[in-house]
C-alpha cells in the first residue's frame, strides 16, 4: 500500500510516540495492580495519581473529581444513568439535544422505556442550539441538562458557558460531552459552570479503551460498574494503569501543543473548506462556520453517495468518513444532517474530513483534485445528476 492520507481524526487518532513511549514499562515492568499494597502496586498508583492530576490541571478541576472509565460511551452512560437515578426524587426530565452522540441519545432513550422524559432540542442550519429554547424547556422536575460541547459529525462548537449559567441558574445539574473537545480547544469546568463531562483518550493521539468522568464535588451520583472499591469507590474494576498513564501524558501533550497545533490545523481547514466550496460545483459546508472544531471540515455533495465517494478515496490512499464512526455500517443518513435541515438526498452524499497536526498542504491539495475527480465520475453515472443538468439547460435556453 502506498501512502495514506489520514483525514478521520475525529475517529480515532494515532497514538503519540512519546504516548507509546510513557506506556511501554507498565505493561512489563511496571506491572502491579494499584490496590495492592506493596511496592510493585504502589508504583503503579503513584503513576495513576499523576496522570489525574494532569488531566485535572487541563480542565481546572480537582484531581478527586476526575474518575477513570473504558471511553466516554461509559463516561456518558453513567453521567446520564446514574443521575437519573441519583435525582429521581427531584424529578424525571432530561434535556438534551438532536444531534448528540449517539451514546446519549441511546441511553436518553433507554431512560424513556424506565420512565423518564426527555426534551430533544432542534438546532438551526449550523447545529446550534438557541438559548431561548433551552430555558423554555426547563420544567420544575427538570434534572439534568446534557449538551455536546461539540459535534463529532459537523463541528459546532455549543455556547457551553451560557448553557451551564442558566442551568446553575435554575439549579440543575449540566452535563457536556466533551469527547471531541477535549484537548482540541480550551476547557475551565468552572469558568463554563460544568459539572459533569466525558472524555475519551483516543481522540487525542492517546491510547483506546480509556476515558473519564470529571464529576464535581456534591454531585450525589453513585457507581455505574459494581464491584471493587476502585476510583473512591464510584468506579469498580482493576485500573487500566498503561491506559491511565497514557491518557496522563496525551493530555500534557495536548495543552503543550495547543495554541501552534490547532492555529496551523485551522488554517488547512478553512484552506481545505475554501477549494472544495470554490472548485466542487453543488457542494455545501454542514456545521457552524467559524465556531467549529479547528480540525473538523464536513461537506455534503449532491447527486452522489458518501459511500462511493469514501471507497473512491480509499483506493487513492484517503481516509475519511460519511459521519461519527459509531454508525458508519449504517445506511440510514445522518441523525445530525437532517436535525440541522438537510433533506435525504443531500445527507446521503456527505464527507467528513479531520486533520491532525501531521496533516500537510500537500495532503489537502492532493485530496481535493481527488475529490473534484471522483465528484465528477459519479455525477457521471447519476441519472439524478443527468436529469438536473438537462432541465438546467433547458430553463437557461428558455430565458
Amino acid at each position: 500500500m502506498g501512502k495514506v492520507i489520514y483525514l478521520d481524526n475525529a475517529a480515532t487518532t494515532k497514538t503519540a510516540p512519546e504516548v507509546v513511549e510513557a506506556m511501554l514499562p507498565y505493561f512489563t515492568e511496571h506491572y502491579g495492580n494499584a490496590s495492592a499494597i506493596y511496592s510493585l502496586g504502589g508504583e503503579c498508583k503513584e503513576a495513576m495519581t499523576q496522570a489525574r492530576a494532569k488531566i485535572a490541571a487541563a480542565l481546572g478541576a480537582k484531581e478527586n473529581e476526575i474518575y477513570f472509565t473504558a471511553g466516554g460511551s461509559e463516561a456518558d452512560n453513567w453521567a446520564l444513568k446514574a443521575t437519573a437515578e441519583a435525582y429521581a426524587s427531584k424529578g424525571k426530565h432530561i434535556i438534551t439535544t438532536k444531534i448528540e452522540h449517539h451514546a446519549i441519545l441511546h441511553t436518553c432513550e433507554y431512560l424513556e422505556k424506565r420512565g423518564y422524559e426527555v426534551t430533544y432540542l432542534n438546532v438551526d442550519e449550523f447545529g446550534m442550539i438557541k438559548l431561548e429554547d433551552l430555558k423554555n424547556a426547563i420544567r420544575p422536575d427538570t434534572i439534568l441538562i446534557s449538551v455536546m460541547f461539540a459535534n463529532n459529525e459537523i463541528g459546532t462548537i455549543q455556547p457551553i458557558k451560557e448553557i451551564g449559567e442558566i442551568a446553575h441558574e435554575h439549579g440543575i445539574l449540566f452535563h457536556t460531552d466533551a469527547v471531541q473537545a477535549f484537548g482540541q480547544v480550551p476547557i475551565n469546568v468552572d469558568e463554563l459552570h460544568i459539572d459533569m463531562l466525558s472524555s475519551s483518550g483516543h481522540k487525542l493521539h492517546g491510547p483506546k479503551g480509556i476515558g473519564f468522568l470529571y464529576i464535581r464535588k456534591g454531585v450525589k451520583i453513585q457507581s455505574f460498574i459494581h464491584g471493587g472499591a476502585q476510583e473512591r469507590k464510584r468506579r469498580a474494576g482493576t485500573e487500566n494503569i498503561p491506559g491511565i498513564v497514557g491518557y496522563g501524558a496525551a493530555t500534557k501533550l495536548a495543552v503543550e501543543t495547543m495554541i501552534e497545533r490547532t492555529k496551523k490545523e485551522t488554517e488547512l481547514r478553512d484552506y481545505l473548506i475554501l477549494r472544495v466550496l470554490k472548485e466542487v460545483p453543488y457542494s455545501r459546508l454542514n456545521g457552524h462556520p467559524k465556531k467549529r472544531l479547528p480540525n473538523n471540515a464536513n461537506f455534503c455533495f449532491q447527486f452522489i453517495e458518501g459511500e462511493s465517494l469514501l471507497i473512491m478515496l480509499d483506493m487513492k490512499g484517503i481516509c475519511g468518513s460519511s459521519g461519527s464512526a459509531c454508525t458508519s455500517g449504517s445506511l440510514d443518513p445522518s441523525h445530525v444532517l437532517l436535525a440541522i435541515g438537510l433533506p435525504h438526498e443531500i445527507a446521503h452524499g456527505s464527507l467528513r474530513l479531520t486533520l491532525s497536526e501531521e496533516t500537510t498542504k500537500e495532503d489537502i491539495d492532493y485530496t481535493v483534485e481527488a475529490i473534484k475527480g471522483i465528484v465528477e465520475h459519479l455525477r457521471g453515472m447519476s441519472p439524478l445528476y443527468e436529469d438536473f443538468v438537462r432541465k438546467s439547460s433547458h430553463n437557461s435556453n428558455v430565458k
